[in-house]
């Protein structure tokens, strides 16, 4: 039996191995290929897209698809192409409009253990600051380290540089200050746009406050042997069983931890997502804070995307104090698309919007229910204590419809940065995938545009917090929590002078 399970073992790692060698990254496409798969793309926008002329005029996106096109002369690889498409999706300024490589390249860039940049970089305007350096044995580039430059080239240039690369709803900057934040994203959009290299010159500042310049290589997986001790075997542990898993999986998604001294309870929030049991979690919370008379509660949605507008909605009816709607309007501007082979679930996506929108006089197919219909506050275990929200460029989507449901009530404060989803609204709903057929790449189709108030301003920016927390290079350097700091401050002085006025 063993070695029947070895000869398959085998056989699985020879068909990987060839699977990852017969796959070639340098191939390029011929003009042709690339021109049938970016005509699809275009057309697809202008046709199904709602939000394509939201921020962004018909005759500059025009512009923009010349551009792009002229760019399809040569053969080009398939990294290359897709920096064009990711270049002009950027300029719709929709944030759920991105672009991914295709199937066969992920998982060639999931086994390939190819060399990347080594530094995870903490962005906000004007500052670039080192989160983590790959290269363990480097005693400069530390964390906390400012960077000026990279290769030569100042901060501010190569961030403006992958900005033009990054969908973000509206104008909003927060989001693409994030994106780039986000672990490692930075290095893999800077080595797309500008290459890649076995070593780059970093000009930083030192603890003296004086500008040095030093070298870091590249970090290669294959040879670091600082990791080798992971590589020896553990003690062995009690195999968990399904229910043990998903559990495990569970809390990570979704928290409540209770500091019963200062009657405070934090519910870590990470999705909206459906499969996560988040009804029946918010349910038991709100039961729990009831019964145990909580009256803070703190709830971080930095890292949520969002998901789930019913459960979006469904936590909102717990804190919310008024009626709310969700839109004021919601609607798709085509009900069937020519290139519906392309796209993902499109017979399923087609059906949706033929049952439940209507055509009115603008000749948009409305989902005239959330249009209409207000939510009303919960009564059992409503929480009417004190919330502070943790919110930064990373909130997205339905947690902005949240966010939008009780921002202004008088017992919520929200603090941190702006979200990185638009306050007015944004383009999703339905969201399927399409599939360009030569390349295989994909780009995310939003069907659905939604303006949460048609009386707030149109400026493209996300939901701004009451209490603005930004990031300071002090606290990266010493790893703090610095918006959390903020909300317990805030705590422990209502606190005290709750306590003055009771005496």
């Amino acid at each position: 039996m063993r070695i029947l399970i070895f000869c398959f073992l085998i056989v699985l790692l020879y068909s990987c191995t060839a699977g990852r060698l017969a796959f070639d990254p340098a191939k390029k496409y011929s003009p042709e290929e690339l021109q049938k798969d970016y005509t699809i793309f275009q057309n697809i926008l202008e046709e199904s897209h709602p939000g394509m002329y939201w921020y962004t005029p018909k005759d500059s996106m025009d512009y923009f698809f010349r551009e792009g096109d002229n760019k399809l002369k040569d053969s080009l690889t398939e990294p290359q192409f897709k920096n064009i498409l990711a270049y002009i999706l950027s300029k719709i300024d929709c944030g759920h409009t991105t672009v991914r490589s295709s199937k066969k390249y992920l998982r060639y860039v999931d086994t390939a253990r190819l060399k990347v940049f080594p530094l995870s970089i903490k962005f906000w305007p004007d500052t670039a600051v080192v989160a983590l350096n790959m290269i363990r044995t480097d005693s400069v580039l530390k964390r906390g380290t400012v960077i000026k430059k990279i290769n030569g080239q100042p901060i501010s240039f190569i961030i403006d540089s992958l900005f033009q690369f990054i969908s973000a709803d509206g104008h909003n900057l927060t989001h693409k200050y994030q994106s780039l934040s986000n672990r490692f994203n930075f290095g893999q959009l800077y080595s797309s746009v500008f290459g890649s290299s076995d070593k780059y010159k970093i000009d930083y500042i030192d603890s003296s406050g004086n500008e040095r310049t030093g070298i870091v290589p590249a970090y290669d997986p294959k040879t670091d042997t600082s990791r080798r001790n992971l590589m020896r075997p553990f003690p062995r542990q009690p195999k968990l069983t399904k229910r043990e898993r998903k559990k495990l999986q569970l809390s990570s998604v979704r928290a409540l931890r209770v500091d019963s001294t200062n009657e405070t309870a934090f519910m870590d929030l990470n999705s909206f997502g459906r499969g996560f049991h988040l009804q029946k979690f918010f349910r038991q919370s709100f039961r729990y804070l009831r019964k145990n008379h909580i009256n803070n509660l703190v709830i971080d949605v930095r890292g949520n995307g969002g998901g789930s507008v019913n459960n979006s909605t469904f936590l909102s009816r717990f804190l919310s104090d008024h009626r709310f709607k969700i839109a004021d309007s919601l609607y798709a501007i085509s009900r069937k698309s020519r290139y519906g082979r392309y796209i993902q679930n499109n017979f399923w996506n087609d059906l949706f919007i033929r049952i439940f929108s209507h055509r009115k006089q603008d000749g948009h197919y409305h989902f005239g229910y959330f249009e209409r219909h207000y939510f009303k506050p919960k009564k059992d275990n409503h929480f009417s204590g004190t919330v502070y929200i943790i919110t930064g460029g990373n909130s997205f989507s339905a947690t902005t419809l949240f966010l939008n449901s009780v921002i202004h009530q008088k017992n919520i404060t929200v603090v941190g940065e702006e979200t990185g989803g638009g306050s007015y609204g944004n383009n999703a709903w339905l969201i399927p995938d399409v599939t360009l057929p030569e390349t295989g790449i994909k780009f995310r189709l939003p069907l659905f545009r939604l303006v949460m108030n048609k009386n707030y301003p149109k400026n493209g920016r996300g939901i701004l917090p009451d209490i603005e927390v930004a990031p300071t290079v002090n606290a990266i350097r010493r790893g703090d929590d610095y918006k959390m700091d903020k909300v317990t401050e805030l705590i422990n002085t209502a606190k005290k002078k709750n306590n003055q006025v009771s005496y």
